[in-house]
């Protein structure tokens, strides 16, 4: 599908819950079903796993080349229905903040949460501080330790672990020159949730 935003931008992806925090966050006015009749790559018709090669890219370039409007993407489909992920609420208290693991940066290993920059500032946290965090998924406790917030992983010894602000303003877990996800096993989703809790000064 192509979903357009409040911004004016179009975004090519499966219905499969990725746009769920740009509908919350950004806002999606409508979205269209890619016609693969008429917006597939020709002669890719018998094939049936490389859809962002042939339906996704293809359609992104014809729309932002101007070859066809967002109407002649296809089928116009209600907002209403876009497949959404379960968003959990991050909680902040006077000494914590709590949230979820979003998203696994696969080339490090590096854990990006739902915990945003302002969220976590609610801790006045500064560089060099440690805080101790805890990971459970669902109720099974996964990890618990004390880490460095740091501005960049070089804050820290390799091998060892760092919290920080990733590129979108997220905070990060990572393990310097190691992957965090693989050391610990640590997966992301719903059911992964993170603690970031101020140690007593």
């Amino acid at each position: 599908m192509v979903a357009l935003t409040k911004t004016g931008q179009y975004i090519v992806t499966p219905d499969n819950g990725t746009l769920s925090y740009i509908k919350k966050v950004v806002g999606i006015v409508a979205v269209r079903e890619i016609s693969e009749v008429e917006n597939r790559r020709s002669n890719t018709e018998l094939s049936y796993t490389f859809h962002g090669r042939d339906v996704y890219t293809y359609t992104g370039a014809k729309l932002a080349s101007g070859h066809i409007t967002f109407e002649e993407v296809g089928l116009e489909l209600p907002v209403e229905e876009i497949l959404e992920l379960p968003v959990v609420k991050t909680l902040i208290e006077e000494n914590l903040v709590r949230g979820t693991i979003d998203i696994l940066d696969v080339r490090f290993g590096s854990l990006w949460t739902s915990i945003t920059r302002d969220d976590f500032y609610a801790l006045k946290p500064k560089f060099g501080d440690r805080f101790e965090v805890t990971i459970f998924n669902n109720d099974m406790l996964v990890y618990q330790n004390q880490v460095t917030y740091g501005k960049s992983f070089a804050d820290v010894r390799i091998g060892q672990p760092i919290i920080y602000i990733n590129s979108l303003y997220r905070v990060g877990l990572a393990i310097n020159q190691g992957s965090f996800a693989k050391v610990y096993n640590v997966g992301v989703g719903s059911n992964w949730h993170i603690e970031i809790k101020r140690l007593g000064d």
